[in-house]
């Protein structure tokens, strides 16, 4: 049975705090979203960091190719299989990415007050003194006064390895930039940002097609992370693109929102996207430092209304190479849960970091205990008097599980559903208890062979906060007779016995559809 959550409105006994905490099978409500590379790509690794709480592998192709991501998702499944761990597949998209490129490799070191030739001819050797840039129109798109951050990460606030340039002139297709911080580039790839400028190149490029036509429809992607979204038209577009893919018509699409312009059209972009990602490392450097935290509240609580995830980029950047996220990166995970994130990705941090597995972990823990002191009570009310009256039949049947369950201090809400839609409403109301979505596989034929449907349906619920997937027996329709029913919810509750979830006397809600009519109702077991 479910404790009575702390408030961080109300007093707290200090030593309290010091306290530790208790082992949980479920590490966090929040999920998190781990990016999979050169530090975190075998069998062994992925394992400890599915044992650590990651439920999305990330695939950035922004670098290496489909050959290279192609083995690190073998080494996912044999990982998924070894560890018994669902894990759900996003493919992230370069989009209009300007970047600098390295033949070299070797490390490129800029002196502040010098100048520095941004070229578009990649045929140049990169230098201290020059730049070559994959894109022909730079010198077109800026003017005298711009600012250009170049980076592996941008700016984070320890300046070493990325470098602010203000445009001095445009001279041709090259445009020369005064130095303003000392700063060496390692390695081959580094982003260029320019702030606040239009870059006219397509959201979704030939070469992202190209990789989501093979290698994503391979693969069956769950989610596809459109990086710089920045109109409703760019998600648009993307789903038509998927909808002729066969079954990538089921994936989801996560807007990323990463510049001004998104910014701006965000309103239209949530419409059509299935889930947003707030990608603060980019879109830090379009915003003026004060409005950032501004913006993710704003973006987070419009996504929280919606009913749709809602992902926070760039928490723990240091840990990339060090074992204890600082001060403020500790508070800043805390923060973005309390706001109402669904999900955390981890980039470099897990992508290339030293220490993949410890992150994921720490990250989990961090999210824990924010959601502690999670304000259900007052969200939940916001949520309700969002969501307006009268309520639609599904929305009316959510809220009123997550009530009845937050009201007898259940200890999980099951859901048992065939397209997911179900459980993520009642995610949305943030019950402070797990949600178990059983879903119920259904069989459809193409009159040339049958499939089952359903696990699509359950990857997808890993990016939702609170949210616990479970791929049901298909000879258990969703839809049945009561008999059927309770069969298959004793298998629901056998499952969350074996693994500590559900123990003798707890309360437990459960919302199913009995023929026509939808039911909540509360079971309290026995020994």
């Amino acid at each position: 049975m479910q404790s009575s959550p702390l408030l961080l409105e109300e007093p707290i006994r200090m030593s309290s705090i010091l306290e530790p905490s208790k082992p949980s099978f479920f590490p966090a409500m929040t999920k998190i979203v781990g990016t999979l590379g050169p530090k975190s790509r075998s069998v062994e690794v992925i394992s400890r960091c599915l044992e650590a709480g990651m439920s999305v592998a990330r695939f950035d192709f922004s670098w290496g190719d489909p050959e290279y991501h192609q083995e690190t998702l073998e080494n996912l499944r044999a990982a998924i299989k070894s560890s018994k761990k669902l894990c759900a597949v996003m493919l992230d998209t370069v989009g209009p990415e300007l970047q600098v490129v390295n033949k070299t490799e070797h490390p490129i070191s800029l002196e502040a007050d010098t100048l520095v030739v941004l070229t578009p001819d990649q045929n140049k050797e990169a230098t201290s003194n020059l730049l070559p840039v994959n894109f022909s129109g730079l010198s077109k798109a800026v003017k005298k006064g711009d600012t250009i951050f170049i980076g592996q990460y941008l700016f984070t606030g320890s300046e070493t390895t990325s470098v602010w340039l203000e445009v001095d002139e445009v001279d041709g297709e090259d445009v020369t930039c005064l130095i303003k911080n000392s700063a060496t580039l390692p390695g081959s790839l580094y982003t260029l940002n320019v702030s606040q400028i239009h870059i006219d190149l397509p959201t979704l490029t030939d070469k992202d097609k190209e990789v989501i036509s093979t290698w994503g429809v391979q693969n069956n992607i769950d989610f596809l992370s459109l990086s710089y979204t920045r109109h409703a038209e760019d998600v648009r577009h993307a789903r038509e693109f998927l909808s002729k893919l066969g079954d990538l018509k089921q994936t989801q699409i996560f807007a990323k929102i990463e510049n001004t312009e998104g910014l701006t059209h965000f309103d239209e972009i949530l419409r059509e996207a299935d889930g947003i990602i707030l990608s603060r490392g980019n879109l830090g450097i379009d915003l003026p430092p004060e409005k950032v935290f501004l913006f993710q509240k704003a973006a987070i609580y419009k996504c929280n209304m919606a009913g749709k995830p809602a992902v926070v980029t760039r928490v723990v950047d240091t840990m990339t190479d060090n074992l204890r996220p600082t001060r403020a990166e500790a508070t800043d995970v805390a923060n973005a849960v309390l706001d109402g994130s669904d999900a955390i990705v981890l980039g470099a941090e897990t992508l290339r970091g030293l220490y993949p597995v410890e992150t994921i972990s720490i990250v989990g823990k961090i999210c824990a205990e924010a959601e502690k002191v999670f304000n259900q009570d007052l969200y939940f009310k916001k949520a309700v008097k969002y969501a307006g009256e009268p309520m639609s039949h599904l929305e009316s049947i959510a809220s009123s599980a997550v009530r009845a369950a937050v009201k007898v201090k259940a200890s999980v809400i099951i859901c048992f559903t065939s397209s997911g839609r179900a459980a993520r409403l009642i995610a949305k109301y943030r019950p402070t208890m797990p949600v178990i979505s059983v879903v119920i596989p259904q069989l459809k034929t193409n009159q040339l062979r049958w499939t089952f449907t359903g696990a699509f349906e359950a990857r997808q619920s890993l990016i939702v906060r609170g949210l616990f997937p479970n791929l049901a027996d298909p000879r258990h329709p969703a839809e049945s007779t009561s008999a059927t029913n309770e069969s298959i919810l004793k298998v629901a509750l056998d499952h969350g016995k074996a693994f500590g979830i559900i123990k003798s006397h707890d309360r437990v809600v459960v919302c199913q559809k009995v023929g026509d009519s939808s039911v909540v109702k509360i079971i309290e077991l026995e020994e």
